[in-house]
């Protein structure tokens, strides 16, 4: 391509490229490169990358380790017809069932969060008979059938018909409660009772699985309260239901433990994984005990598709599992987790447009109020102007908005970003909240 049509295409990426994230726009600079916890654009602009690629990138961008593995993969075994089995498949297998407690044993690897998703709600109808999956009103499972019809934060409208069958569960959140206490303080026990009343009286008798985030990242940074996840498990037990939990952003050390349920004491009847398996490549994967699997298979349960335990993919699942045990990224993501979190209920003081400061580990949110605000649209201005002005500044931040929730920035760098990077990137936030709110 010559140079000159080059130049064109970048400064107008939608002239060739379809536009797949709803109303926003496509980042404002194309990337060049990318090394730990940095992206370089291509005049050579270094942006801290605070969102970890797509919540991914857990061992930050091009990790020697995951690099090495690749050039070596690739070289040797790539891709293989799916019923053929590779020793990279093998090894992922029975060590992801090593990290995990009874009875979750088996493994199936696959390419994106959707798709396991979808394999496990097909396994699920597959397993119980029934065909009526719960989900959270805020929830993100993905944009294929079964995925999408379980996603309410967005994507619903203007596709058609749903299909039949999917309820939506509200959200126990604390900061914007809304059936409360005598105090005035969430009162989840009698929501969730209520919740599941409804879905009660509309289900056909048909309920399969309940399909959650244990924290639900795309709709804004929501951590279960204490106790929650048990008594939704206990709920679904009730009603033989199957309990999915999704950690595709929450699996593997980000949020301090090696899987988010473990902070519960909750184990789920089938666990699906991505993002941060894969730590940025396509990898996924489905787990659930030998009993389900077992019930599936003599179903004879189906999902043959072309990437199904692909060997590449595989060997760097492996690698990513062997530099999370030997850098003790677990205990890193508390540690760092506990300065980014000090850190930002310091900027709250100093802000009020914050409104709130949660999460866990290195998954945390930072919601905009709305109330300090002008407008009925405040936060939401307030947040693409923030967002804009760390961009300026050298920071990729993402923002979620939702109605009625303002803005929330999700902060999940690397979980091998130094301190002085964590230390650098909630400063740049501070100039860049200083800056909208005094041009706002």
């Amino acid at each position: 391509m010559p140079a000159e049509d080059a130049e064109d295409a970048a400064a107008d990426p939608g002239r060739h490229l379809i536009r797949y994230s709803g109303h926003a726009a496509f980042s404002p600079e194309v990337i060049a490169r990318a090394a730990g916890t940095s992206v370089f654009t291509e005049d050579g602009r270094e942006l801290l990358d605070f969102t970890s690629g797509q919540m991914s990138a857990i061992l930050g961008h091009s990790h020697p380790a995951i690099v090495a593995t690749v050039r070596e993969q690739a070289a040797l075994l790539d891709h293989l017809y799916s019923g053929m089995l590779s020793r990279p498949v093998l090894d992922l297998a029975r060590r992801l069932a090593g990290t995990l407690p009874a009875p979750l044993e088996k493994a199936l690897l696959l390419t994106t969060g959707a798709e396991a998703n979808e394999a496990a709600v097909r396994m699920a109808k597959l397993v119980t008979g029934r065909h009526e999956i719960v989900s959270f009103a805020r929830s993100w499972h993905g944009m294929t059938q079964a995925a999408a019809n379980a996603t309410y934060s967005a994507g619903r409208r203007g596709y058609g018909p749903a299909a039949p069958g999917n309820f939506a569960l509200p959200v126990p959140h604390g900061f914007h409660p809304d059936i409360v206490d005598a105090e005035g303080a969430l009162d989840w026990r009698r929501q969730l009772d209520l919740g599941f009343d409804l879905i009660d009286a509309q289900s056909v008798g048909s309920l399969a699985a309940c399909l959650v985030e244990p924290i639900l990242s795309s709709g804004g940074v929501i951590e279960l309260p204490p106790g929650y996840l048990a008594a939704l498990a206990q709920k679904c037990r009730e009603r033989d239901m199957l309990l999915i939990l999704d950690e595709a952003q929450t699996g593997l050390c980000r949020t301090g433990d090696w899987y988010a349920f473990q902070h519960d004491g909750v184990v789920p009847d089938i666990l699906t994984l991505s993002k941060t398996l894969g730590a940025g490549l396509p990898l996924a994967a489905v787990l659930t005990s030998e009993e389900i699997e077992r019930q599936a298979h003599e179903r004879g349960f189906l999902f043959f598709t072309t990437h199904v335990n692909d060997p590449l993919p595989a060997a760097v699942g492996n690698t990513v599992l062997d530099v999370l045990v030997r850098d003790g990224l677990d205990e890193r993501a508390q540690r760092l987790g506990a300065l980014l979190r000090g850190s930002l209920d310091e900027l709250a003081t100093r802000h009020e447009v914050i409104g709130d400061v949660r999460g866990r580990g290195l998954l945390l949110g930072v919601e905009l109020a709305g109330e300090h605000v002008p407008g009925t649209d405040g936060a939401d201005r307030l947040g693409a102007a923030v967002t804009r002005r760390c961009f300026e500044l050298g920071l990729h931040m993402n923002i979620v908005q939702l109605p009625g929730m303002g803005g929330t920035f999700r902060i999940a760098p690397p979980l091998t970003a130094s301190e002085e990077e964590i230390t650098r990137g909630v400063a740049i936030l501070d100039e860049a909240l200083t800056d909208a709110t005094l041009g706002g």
